[in-house]
């Protein structure tokens, strides 16, 4: 995002590139081709739907993990979506299956539960059961669905001989922003543990977390991962899910400063955006995020640093105490009105946000490829008000 972009962009808000985001998706587009699997776009890193005429350009389905994400994936993307749950309940089943073409069980129990009732849909359900292979990479505990103890996915000792009539396919997940050599070793788990119901089926979901735009990711050996999985097992459709792989490094947060305060030695930049409300996976991850013409130091670097190496914490606008995060060098000193912004703030970030404090909520806009600055949306009181009650 070049100065002239900036100047149009009221602060605080997120924006995507129209041009960032259609090189991630030609680039998905091409490993979907050349590796002959399916790849579909989750909801649960991003959901904006106003994008969804671009997308639709690239790909032809979506996956959901709740009854508003299926939705939005039938009435908004225009396609029945890949489901999976928990835990799925009667109230709601029904319009599951409404908006779904793809359900998968995260239990044998809830299978039971359900199944019979996807055969009077009035369309084609296609029914699969979420399998755990014990293992993963995942270092973050609260990122790690195959961490013991996992409350996702039935292993390999609990399932019977024969599948239970009706499970089609098999759905996995495992990983986490992960490189191809991740899902190479989980292959080799998968196999060792489920390869024998592996022929039987006729699609594997490999879930999320191949984040496969990633600069320094390996696209050739992922596709030649994906085609000698292919070659294996020839009668399987393979699917894979990402969701930060499609918004990554597509956009940012732009934002300002509104106040400078010191304390023991500690200046701290507050801004008119919070982690805690605005940037959640900040403080989850934790991660400190790149912000552009500043330099990310160590976090307790500015611990002590002299005012004049331009060493600042940056603080949110919540009243949660621990609403700021690390410690960055700017090229001058700080100083009200200047504008910060962070890099990489539309996967993820855009589907948790949240009005705590009732602090306002950063506008949403596309800065399309002709320059043109696209607003999706404004919040006001009103949004506050209505999530309320």
């Amino acid at each position: 995002m070049n100065e002239d972009a900036l100047k149009k962009i009221p602060s605080p808000c997120y924006v995507m590139e129209e041009r960032l985001l259609r090189n991630n998706l030609e680039l998905i587009s091409r490993v979907a081709k050349e590796s002959g699997t399916e790849i579909i776009l989750a909801f649960k890193a991003f959901a904006l739907w106003k994008s969804f005429p671009i997308f639709r350009e690239y790909i032809k389905s979506v996956t959901a993990s709740s009854i508003h994400e299926a939705r939005l994936a039938f009435e908004e993307f225009g396609s029945r979506a890949h489901a999976f749950s928990p835990a799925y309940t009667d109230e709601e089943f029904g319009e599951i299956m409404r908006c779904c073409g793809h359900i998968s069980f995260n239990s044998l129990s809830q299978y039971e539960r359900f199944y019979a009732r996807t055969r009077q849909a009035g369309h084609e359900i296609s029914c699969g059961i979420r399998i755990n292979p014990e293992y993963s990479e995942i270092e973050t505990e609260l990122y790690n669905p195959c961490a013991p103890g996992s409350r996702f996915g039935v292993t390999a000792d609990m399932l019977p001989e024969e599948l239970p009539a009706g499970i089609e396919g098999f759905h996995c997940h495992c990983h986490c922003e992960s490189s191809s050599y991740a899902l190479e070793h989980t292959l080799e788990h998968i196999e060792a543990k489920f390869g024998k119901w592996l022929p039987k089926i006729k699609w594997l979901n490999l879930g999320g977390g191949h984040l496969m735009t990633r600069a320094d990711y390996d696209v050739e050996h992922l596709i030649s991962l994906l085609k000698g999985l292919r070659g294996r097992y020839p009668n399987l459709q393979v699917i894979l899910e990402p969701g930060s792989a499609f918004a990554w490094r597509t956009g940012s947060l732009v934002s300002e400063v509104v106040d400078i305060v010191e304390s023991r030695g500690i200046r701290t930049a507050i801004l008119n955006v919070s982690f805690t409300c605005h940037m959640p996976d900040c403080l989850e991850m934790p991660y400190q995020p790149a912000v552009v013409g500043a330099e990310t130091l160590e976090p307790d670097a500015v611990k002590g640093a002299p005012f004049s190496e331009n060493i600042y914490r940056l603080g949110g606008n919540s009243c949660l105490s621990g609403d700021y995060m690390g410690s960055w060098k700017f090229k001058e000193p700080l100083k009200v009105g200047d504008r910060v912004v962070f890099e990489d703030m539309i996967h993820y970030t855009t589907v948790k946000t949240n009005m705590f404090n009732g602090i306002s909520h950063p506008s949403i806009a596309l800065l399309r490829a002709d320059g043109e600055l696209e607003m999706y949306k404004v919040f006001g009181y009103e949004d506050y008000r209505d999530r309320m009650c």
